[in-house]
């Protein structure tokens, strides 16, 4: 569980990353949002601080929603006979739910090919699945058991992220090129294609 559990973390870390990299406004808003909380103590405090960082936690949601580190769900098995949208679904089928599909679906989400992690603040969605509109760990009694795990350590590394570095965009060329495209590689889990090139400069409290 924990090595796939580290697998789809630092992905959608890297998706986050190149998100707030694309969206220089939400990455300021975040970032002062994660400075005023922690002040200038020099270190994150997980119980007390991140509950606070209402507008980071946004981010990650919406970094969920756009890009779901496993796009299709573990399969489940109709229990019964179903018609769903057409379709004659017999008991016992196996089916797989796409989570890059529900979380994208027009008729759910405003804009939803657009990063934009207000959304979040709009409408109370939260990461359990309850409302089958943000499922990126399944939803019911089957859900993700790394869910705790993936939301505690996206929380924990990027508010350190935010908190200890200011982050720059390369000045131009294949790494500014590589960092700014989107491009996905499909498998289990759905990576950046290419290079996340990044400049760290440290921030002193």
């Amino acid at each position: 569980m924990f090595v796939g559990g580290s697998d789809t973390s630092w992905t959608a870390m890297i998706w986050l990353m190149t998100e707030l990299a694309k969206n220089p406004r939400v990455m300021k808003k975040a970032q002062e949002e994660v400075r005023r909380v922690v002040g200038k103590k020099g270190f994150v405090d997980e119980n007390v601080d991140i509950p606070q960082m209402t507008y980071m936690i946004c981010c990650i949601k919406e970094n969920m929603r756009v890009h779901p580190p496993a796009p299709l769900l573990l399969p489940r098995e109709t229990s019964t006979d179903v018609k769903l949208g057409g379709y004659d679904i017999p008991a016992k089928t196996q089916v797989f739910v796409s989570a890059y599909s529900v979380q994208r679906d027009p008729k759910v989400w405003d804009k939803p090919d657009e990063f934009y992690p207000e959304r979040f603040e709009e409408k109370s969605v939260g990461f359990v699945g309850q409302e089958f509109e943000l499922i990126p760990f399944g939803a019911g009694r089957r859900v993700c058991p790394g869910l705790g795990f993936g939301v505690a350590s996206a929380e924990y590394v990027l508010s350190n992220l935010l908190y200890w570095f200011d982050w720059k965009l390369p000045s131009g060329g294949k790494a500014l090129a590589e960092t700014m495209d989107t491009d996905e590689v499909y498998g289990l889990t759905v990576h950046k294609k290419a290079s996340l090139n990044l400049i760290p400069i440290p921030y002193n409290p």
